[in-house]
């Protein structure tokens, strides 16, 4: 493996995905390396968030090359994926409503070492200690998510592929996750988010992927935003 090749967490070559008989990925190329923080931006419908089910192997069918860690998992059952040091937050978060808040944060096994404890949670999100007690569903929507992103850094998962996470919430609430991912990223942490809220992920991210119609139509660096700002206005509608 070249020195390159090993600095990548996540590389991703020609990924076709499939629901049925929809194609909904043509070829998707990305790469992300350990540390980093990348966005997924695009309208609604774009991709963005199949790139990431498909990432995990929830999709109907997939083609092309997904390596993750150094592993090429095209292959893979969706249940071994974590296994590989992979933590999916999904849009619709999946807390279970029957346990509380401790519970649920206790219920996915580690799947490497370098799992952050429950006193460094509860420190991170103070919230969810204050509600550690109370079942999922009486939470807020902000405090959910919290709850959602908070399972997976349990496990020990260095590689984040967050949906949406701000979804809906007060801005208050989304101030709180950019300090939790600014906090992840010093960490060592690398993170793909896919988010709609381009105020929120612009200054949080090392690198954008814009997708289009199941493709990357372009990447841009931290760097190149304010030249690409009307490039990015005509695709994002922002």
């Amino acid at each position: 493996m070249t020195p390159k090749a090993d600095r990548d967490q996540l590389r991703v070559d020609d990924l076709h995905a499939f629901y049925g008989e929809s194609h909904i990925l043509h070829g998707v190329d990305l790469v992300v390396g350990r540390g980093e923080l990348v966005t997924l931006l695009g309208r609604n419908g774009s991709g963005r968030s199949t790139t990431l089910r498909a990432i995990m192997n929830m999709v109907g069918r997939r083609t092309g090359s997904i390596i993750v860690n150094g592993n090429e998992t095209i292959g893979i059952p969706a249940h071994q994926i974590p296994r590989l040091g992979v933590g999916y937050c999904p849009e619709e978060r999946g807390i279970f409503s029957s346990l509380n808040v401790e519970e649920n944060l206790l219920l996915p096994p580690t799947v490497r070492s370098g799992g952050m404890g429950l006193d460094e949670l509860y420190d991170m999100f103070p919230n969810l200690y204050e509600r550690r007690f109370s079942q999922g569903t009486r939470l807020s929507g902000g405090e959910q998510q919290m709850l959602a992103m908070a399972r997976i850094l349990r496990t020990g998962a260095n590689l984040l592929l967050l949906d949406e996470i701000t979804e809906g919430l007060a801005p208050v609430i989304v101030q709180k996750l950019a300090e939790v991912l600014i906090k992840l990223k010093k960490r060592g942490l690398t993170i793909v988010l896919v988010e709609q809220n381009f105020r929120f992920a612009a200054p949080l991210a090392d690198r954008h992927y814009v997708m289009e119609h199941g493709q990357i139509i372009e990447e841009i660096s931290a760097a190149d935003l304010d030249s690409k700002k009307e490039f990015l206005n005509s695709c994002l509608g922002v």
